[in-house]
């Protein structure tokens, strides 16, 4: 059995108490961009080394723009994982993406301005490939297991994110919509691209909680809607990671595991010492 954990879920801390995890430890990690959200929990599930990180903090009390998104990803990579799988709570943009059910999106749209992008600077510059920021490979993974609880589940959409914290108002709800988003949401940017310049495999399962503030016939997002359907899909998410060891693929035939193999750019020799050992993780296989 692999030692290290080959999956990783980012999530809320309910996640945490997975019916059937077994031989669990706990892992207080600290990396160059400071400590995770959260100590990371790593157990087996169905014969598969999974690390569960609850994004927002043990009892949810770091804000959106405040998760410390470069820790969480580096933490995990340094623990092996190679695939990684966001839960998380979203509006709809759409219609026919109702409140309860789950979306796997294809596409994402970042309308952050406030959050560090990226692990790299200070002396080398990288420009990642994320045409396709999500990978296709695990998405369509995760989509099948998510299908198998028997939740209403649907494929592909644009995810856009917000800075957050408060909800849209209607005027940019309705331009959100106007420019063909699916689903809204405020933490997959800039989690998506850092899991990239990682290459971790990056899927998200989107649960719909609301209708945003565009939909006219129905009442205005809450905090108190968002959390009766939060808690009602908790399961569901649970079942869905459950029955992913049964559709595992131990070897990866995507492209993410090698996305920094044509995006450095930076002469070696102009790279700082300092950058390079601080990087070592994920640069180490090209640079020595």
């Amino acid at each position: 059995m692999a030692k290290n954990p080959q999956l990783a879920v980012i999530g809320g801390s309910g996640l945490y108490e997975m019916p059937g995890l077994e031989e669990s430890s706990e892992h207080d990690i600290d990396t160059p961009f400071g400590r995770p959200s959260a100590p990371i929990i790593v157990g087996t599930l169905e014969g598969l080394r999974v690390a569960f990180l609850a994004r927002h903090g043990i009892g949810h009390h770091i804000m959106p723009s405040e998760v410390n998104y470069r820790a969480n990803i580096f933490a995990l990579r340094s623990l092996g994982v190679e695939r990684v799988i966001s839960i998380s709570a979203c509006g709809s943009l759409r219609e026919d993406y109702v409140p309860g059910d789950v979306v796997i999106p294809d596409q994402v749209f970042d309308f952050t301005r406030n959050r560090p992008r990226s692990f790299f600077g200070d002396g080398l510059v990288v420009h990642i490939n994320v045409a396709d920021p999500f990978c296709p490979d695990l998405s369509q993974m995760l989509f099948k297991a998510t299908q198998d609880t028997g939740v209403q589940t649907h494929w592909g959409g644009s995810f856009i994110t917000i800075e957050g914290p408060r909800f849209s108002t209607r005027a940019e709800s309705n331009v959100f919509r106007s420019w063909g988003m699916a689903l809204i949401g405020m933490t997959t940017s800039p989690e998506v691209f850092l899991a990239r310049e990682a290459e971790l495999c990056y899927a998200v399962m989107a649960h719909v909680t609301d209708y945003d503030v565009w939909h006219v016939s129905e009442a205005p997002v809450t905090v108190e809607r968002v959390i009766e359907i939060l808690n009602r899909n908790t399961q569901i998410a649970q079942q869905a990671i459950r029955n992913l060891p049964l559709l595992w693929k131990a070897q990866r035939e995507c492209a993410c595991g090698s996305a920094l193999a044509d995006a450095l750019i930076t002469a070696r020799e102009r790279i700082p010492a300092s950058t390079h050992r601080k990087l070592h993780l994920l640069v180490g296989k090209y640079l020595g």
